[in-house]
């Protein structure tokens, strides 16, 4: 019987072919690092406050953050994000990625900045304006969306306790009130390695999406098994972050941002009308060359690794999140390992 909550490959439950990295998360990659500030009954805020505040950064900390390749790559285009129009315009990425509720974009974009502005007062004056990127998913089931509990100083938070190593997931940071396919959902990563050539992949994401009905795990329909009664409406969000030391240039991002699609519809999912499902894809490496330079093979791998990673990635938020109870008492549950255990053996 499982007893605590655990990520899915430490149940023995492997996804996918390819070997992970040492944490099997998106700080595999060197120099990215991940932060949290979770605003819940436990830090101190009333139990109409269940939200928070996830940064994806790169560099050292109190460092001016270098400027690197991105893409963006948009399934369904029902969100709220901010920064996305210049990133691809361009092509770069200038600092950490912000992740939190649909009413707290302004307040992170505002926190983005005034960490920005610590490191560099220019800019804005005689430097340029700085490009935050903020994604979001609606947690106003669990948590009172209204009451904009997340202030500019949280997201500055989450941005200076970014740090490298294993990951905090499930029910933490910008995913403490999200829900995934009827159960409780929230941040998740994974990675995937290339022994030959030395290169990483890693995903994190922030998890909204989908109903009971929707989840399938390993092509187990997990969902329909576990709550059979439960035919709703998939509507929800899922922001993923794609982080790779692979020397690729913006267009080829766009190419893995969009393999990512892959691996969220191993989950069951179909991107329904109110979803926002985006990605984000940034490279580490100095040098950007296309992904078809070398003839495609290490293109094929990447895109094979995020697809893995994504869907895994997925699995971990569901499987560390704790049941959380939110506003005006309402409950989501977290996903029963032991029967979800059951099931994957029994097919």
């Amino acid at each position: 019987m499982v007893s605590a909550r655990r990520r899915l490959r430490d149940l023995g439950v492997a996804v996918g072919v390819l070997p992970t990295g040492r944490w099997n998360a998106i700080t595999d990659v060197p120099g990215v690092r991940v932060g949290h500030v979770t605003l819940d009954v436990a830090s101190g805020f009333p139990a109409s406050v269940c939200t928070g505040v996830t940064a994806v950064a790169y560099g050292l900390p109190d460092s001016a953050p270098r400027t690197l390749r991105a893409a963006s790559h948009v399934i369904n285009g029902f969100g709220k994000t901010v920064g996305l129009v210049q990133l691809d315009e361009l092509g770069e990425l200038e600092g950490p990625i912000l992740l939190t509720n649909t009413f707290a974009v302004g307040a992170a974009l505002e926190g983005g900045l005034r960490h920005r502005l610590l490191l560099d007062p220019r800019i804005g004056d005689d430097r340029p304006s700085a490009n935050v990127v903020v994604g979001e998913c609606n947690d106003g089931y669990l948590n009172a969306l209204s009451l904009f509990a997340v202030r500019p100083e949280h997201a500055e938070q989450a941005i200076a306790s970014a740090a490298s190593g294993p990951v905090a997931e499930g029910a933490v940071g910008g995913g403490k009130g999200m829900t995934c396919c009827g159960w409780k959902g929230g941040i998740g990563t994974a990675s995937r390695t290339s022994e030959a050539q030395g290169f990483t992949v890693g995903v994190l994401v922030q998890a909204n999406f989908g109903a009971a009905q929707d989840l399938t795990i390993l092509g187990v329909p997990v969902g329909r098994q576990l709550r059979p009664q439960d035919f709703l409406p998939g509507d929800g969000s899922i922001i993923m972050v794609v982080a790779t030391d692979l020397p690729w240039d913006a267009l080829s991002l766009r190419r893995l941002a969009s393999r990512t699609a892959f691996g969220l519809a191993r989950l069951g999912s179909v991107a329904s009308h109110g979803s926002g499902d985006i990605a984000i894809a940034f490279s580490t490496a100095e040098q950007g060359t296309p992904a078809h330079s070398d003839g495609g093979d290490l293109a094929t791998w990447a895109f094979h690794a995020v697809a893995e990673a994504t869907e895994e990635a997925i699995l971990n938020a569901l499987a560390m999140a704790e049941t959380t109870e939110g506003r005006q008492g309402r409950v989501v549950p977290a996903l029963p390992l032991d029967a979800t255990l059951d099931l994957l053996r029994r097919r």
